[in-house]
């Protein structure tokens, strides 16, 4: 009897793979025309969800208009978890009436241009895929934010996986659960009201799942809380960068050595310019400065003098990270522009 119980909970286990529900939603706002024949969504999820015919096939997924919001189409489909999908929709039944997707929303690796979504969790609920606007990266009302972080340095990858936490989903380690298409580079997708979303939005990587797990953040991209930080006036992809480092990690390098004693930048905060004074005068350096988000905004390559005078010019006011890199070692540094 205990031998039967065993084989019917292992195929409860394994049938429960299928039984989580997704809810894919998009809002038609500004169509001129909605077409007729409906709207679809199509991917690489419809033969596990049981539509005939195969994937990537336009007309089969139809989606229903929405009671509540006649702009809104969806549909509920059962697809295994702990899976990545592909996905588009479709004005019409045709694969030419499909959208374009914006670059932000993308795979983007080995250059696909589909949506993407990685379903995390076999809990019984339905994971709501909110209603972009057609064509879009985001529902009304909110910006996309796109996390991406790299493992590369790590020695191993916690079991649980690498997740992200912060302010936009209440500061829980478990439930953010990222992807990673190359094995290195690990991203997740998010949508913040842009009441909110000007304001500072704190977050931090864990290899892992609990708050043990979460990494130590250098003293230059740090905030007082010990977190990230981030600002959205639009839909964006943050910079790839290191776990633990506030730069990408071929900048940073498996065997950094640090040498920002002796660095001196002045005045800071400034308005204007400030000055930057090398500590090893005979070297060359490689200079990058990186906004907030850790977006590059200027590079000074194999700069030789004692002196980098480094201008405010067309940089917006706010803080910056800079990159100092030479001899095998690097630094980094804040600066504030008035």
């Amino acid at each position: 009897m205990k031998k039967y119980f065993l084989i019917a909970a292992t195929l409860f286990i394994c049938s429960g793979l299928f039984a989580k529900k997704v809810k894919f939603s998009v809002n038609m706002t500004g169509q001129v025309v909605v077409d007729s024949l409906g709207v679809h969504v199509t991917g690489d999820f419809q033969t596990a969800a049981g539509f005939t015919g195969g994937n990537w096939i336009p007309n089969t997924a139809t989606m229903t208009q929405e009671v509540a919001d006649t702009n809104i189409y969806s549909i509920i489909v059962d697809i295994p978890a702990f899976t990545k999908y592909e996905y588009k929709y479709v004005n019409g039944i045709f694969a030419y009436q499909v959208e374009f997707v914006p670059i932000e929303s993308r795979v983007l690796y080995n250059y696909i241009d589909n949506r993407w979504i990685y379903i995390d969790s076999l809990a019984n609920d339905t994971t709501i895929i909110e209603p972009v606007i057609f064509g879009t990266n985001a529902p009304i009302g909110k910006h996309l934010l796109r996390f991406e972080v790299d493992l590369q340095n790590e020695a191993a990858i916690d079991p649980t996986g690498i997740h992200v936490e912060g302010t936009f989903q209440g500061w829980n380690p478990a439930k953010t659960r990222m992807y990673s298409f190359d094995g290195h580079v690990y991203e997740y997708i998010t949508y913040i009201d842009t009441l909110t979303a000007v304001l500072s939005n704190e977050f931090k990587y864990l290899n892992g799942n609990t708050i043990a797990n979460a990494e130590v953040i250098p003293s230059p991209c740090v905030t007082a809380n010990g977190n990230r930080e981030t600002y959205l006036p639009k839909d964006s992809m943050l910079a790839v960068i290191c776990y633990s480092g506030c730069v990408d990690c071929l900048s940073i390098g498996i065997s950094e050595n640090n040498f920002s004693e002796g660095i001196r930048i002045s005045p800071n905060p400034t308005s204007e310019f400030a000055m930057l004074e090398f500590n090893d005068k005979t070297s060359l350096h490689t200079i990058c400065i990186l906004d907030v988000e850790g977006r590059i905004v200027r590079t000074y390559k194999n700069y030789y003098n004692s002196y980098l005078r480094i201008e405010k010019s067309d940089l917006n006011s706010g803080m910056y990270f800079i990159n100092i890199s030479g001899a095998n070692k690097s630094s980094t540094l804040k600066l504030i522009f008035n």
